[in-house]
């Protein structure tokens, strides 16, 4: 089809020489660098934190420094049937999609057109019947089409970041769970602890009653404290249950409470480096995803105002056609081809044209300015946790040593009592503060373990080396 292909090549030689003619690229994205110049100029970042942090690199693989297999075991769990992790994958495949989709309107497109029919008797109309080959290309003069492809690339990016801040969220929720899971688990333990000293306080009393020391008042008094520390051991326990099965969602178990908790919190890991602001502000994922949503906004922009400029459609085609004409006439069987440029120059649109530019420059005023707030948040985030961390380490080594010495005390009052040289009131207050002291110690180790998690989310590092 040597006739076709001169057609199609003079087609395209036509649309390249207007093309460079015309000259006209798309416009280089605002980097990161860019993007935060121009959300943050007036903020005035440090180039250390504000607290007092190792300014190392940040190092990936975060997860394995709380010496926990069975954690790393429920994180894989969760990251492989977690429905919210597959929501934003498939939210990966569509944005793809998208630039699969967009790179295919810079493509030409090539069709077989056909037709077969027949003509009655009384149709003195000639019934045309063959097929043809036919090329269409929008010539892509002024980077409209580039635009769109460019912004489905940066959307694409962006929704990959968000997959990565997604399974960053999940890994960190399921270590706050756990967390939570092994407290309650603790919690439990003090509480039978609890209920059974209790318990040796009825005995104690009924002794002293026995033999005259004590009296019926605090017999009635020890049963009574006995009875709640019993009803607190139930809601203790209920709670630990609820803290498995938050687990279990999570990881996608069915929420039985029946997964086996650790029998103590992990130890709290040596220091963590945080690097520098500016750097977390480039690593975290979604940042990453916010800074291409301002890119692709941008290039929205530039789509937009592409579209005031005239637009150029080529065509060609080449194919057999057969005619049957009327019986007086023979029938006709020709080859026949076809090259045509179409140029189409928007006049009057009506305001259309005008109020997409006015909708795009809005929509990438509000992405930069989403962009400013993220990152405020952010730098907040490792901020707050940093602060955080340094606070409950000093205040679990006062809860340590008060617990210790609450647990004397309360045992000394104990034997007091068991010779005659204090009441039961003493003893029962002394034991109460002794367990809250431990319940309190408990709390806040495990507070600093989240904490820790939390800064290690707010930095943006892997929770997996390598990954």
């Amino acid at each position: 089809m040597p006739f076709l292909r001169t057609s199609l090549s003079r087609a395209i030689s036509l649309g390249l020489v207007a093309a460079l003619l015309a000259g006209c690229a798309t416009l280089p994205e605002p980097t990161p660098a860019d993007t935060r110049a121009e959300a943050l100029g007036h903020v005035q970042v440090p180039q250390t934190w504000a607290v007092p942090v190792s300014a190392a690199p940040v190092d990936a693989g975060w997860l394995a420094t709380f010496g926990d297999p069975q954690l790393d075991a429920l994180v894989r769990e969760a990251l492989a049937h977690s429905p919210d992790l597959a929501i934003a994958a498939a939210r990966v495949e569509q944005a793809a999609a998208q630039v699969d989709l967009a790179n295919a309107q810079l493509k030409p497109a090539i069709g077989l057109l056909g037709r077969a029919g027949s003509r009655s008797v009384a149709d003195l109309v000639s019934t045309l019947n063959g097929a043809m080959l036919r090329l269409t290309w929008e010539v892509d003069l002024w980077g409209r089409l580039r635009y769109q492809r460019n912004a489905a690339i940066a959307q694409r990016d962006a929704s990959s970041a968000d997959f990565r801040a997604a399974q960053q969220s999940l890994a960190a929720s399921v270590a706050r769970a756990w967390f939570v899971a092994t407290e309650t688990a603790q919690q439990v333990r003090i509480a039978q602890r609890m209920e059974a000293d209790a318990q040796r306080l009825v005995g104690l009393s009924r002794d002293r009653l026995r033999v005259g020391a004590g009296t019926e008042i605090e017999l009635m008094s020890a049963r009574t404290n006995h009875a709640s520390y019993r009803d607190a051991l139930q809601q203790v326990e209920l709670a630990h249950r609820s803290a498995l099965r938050a687990v279990e969602i999570l990881v996608g178990h069915y929420p039985a409470a029946a997964i086996a908790p650790r029998t103590a919190l992990a130890p709290f890991p040596g220091p963590a480096p945080a690097g520098m602001p500016l750097d977390a502000l480039d690593r975290r994922p979604d940042m990453v995803a916010a800074q291409r949503r301002v890119a692709a906004a941008f290039d929205l922009v530039g789509e937009a105002k592409a579209s005031f400029w005239p637009s150029l459609s080529l065509s060609a085609g080449h194919g057999r056609v057969s005619r049957d004409a009327i019986e007086i006439q023979k029938s006709l069987d020709r080859t026949t081809s076809s090259a045509s440029a179409t140029a189409t120059v928007p006049l009057y649109t009506g305001g259309r044209l005008t109020g997409n530019v006015r909708l795009r420059t809005a929509e990438q005023r509000a992405a930069v300015a989403n962009y400013a707030g993220l990152a405020l948040r952010a730098l907040n985030d490792v901020e707050t946790a940093l602060d955080a961390e340094a606070s409950l380490a000093a205040r679990e080594a006062l809860l340590r040593a008060a617990a210790e010495d609450s647990r004397r005390a309360a045992a000394l009052t104990e034997d007091a009592y068991r010779i005659g040289k204090s009441d039961l009131r003493e003893v029962t207050d002394r034991q109460l503060s002794a367990d809250a002291a431990e319940v309190a110690l408990l709390a806040v180790r495990r507070e600093r373990l989240v904490r820790r998690v939390d800064l290690h989310l707010a930095l943006g590092g892997d929770f997996i080396a390598g990954s």
